[in-house]
Parts: structure tokens; C-alpha cells; sequence
């Protein structure tokens, strides 16, 4: 199970720019990175997984693409979102 509708109105509400966003790239990172915690959680006690490590590398490939967008685009929210998921940017 990796993430529950209350956790995912958590993080939109926390991450989002107005009241009606829930897919700005920094909403979409921040689910992103809940997703990938999640899963990464999971293959450290499944190593064997491959599927799971087949759709961790999507998923962070997917949380890169977005990331360059919103770095080329708002640098400042960009480093804001970096600082805040505590991710490496």
C-alpha cells in the first residue's frame, strides 16, 4: 500500500501554490518523493524486489524531468522545494 488518501491531501495541501493545485511540479515532486520513500523503505527489506527497483528507478527518473523543469523555470521555488523535501537538487 503506498500512500493513503489522507497522506496524499496532506501533501498537496502543504505543497500546493493556491487553493485548487494539486498538480503544479512542486506538488507532483512532492508525491513523487513520498512515493520513492516509500518504496525505497520497502526494498531494503525486499532486496530480491525487481519489479518494485524497475518502477523506483521510473519514478525517480520521472522526479528528475520535473525537477529540471521547475529549476529552469523557478529557480527560487525549486531551491524552496529542494530545502524542504530535503532532497539532493
Amino acid at each position: 500500500m503506498s500512500l493513503t488518501a489522507e497522506k496524499t491531501a496532506e501533501i498537496i495541501k502543504t505543497h500546493q501554490i493556491t487553493k485548487n493545485d494539486t498538480g503544479s511540479s512542486g506538488v507532483q515532486i512532492a508525491l513523487l518523493t513520498a512515493r520513492i520513500v516509500y518504496l525505497t523503505e520497502h526494498l531494503k527489506a525486499n532486496g530480491h524486489d525487481v519489479h518494485t527497483r524497475y518502477g523506483l528507478t521510473n519514478l525517480v527518473s520521472q522526479r528528475r524531468r520535473l525537477m529540471n523543469y521547475l529549476k529552469r523555470t523557478a529557480p527560487v521555488r525549486y531551491q524552496a522545494l529542494v530545502k524542504k523535501l530535503d532532497i539532493r537538487g
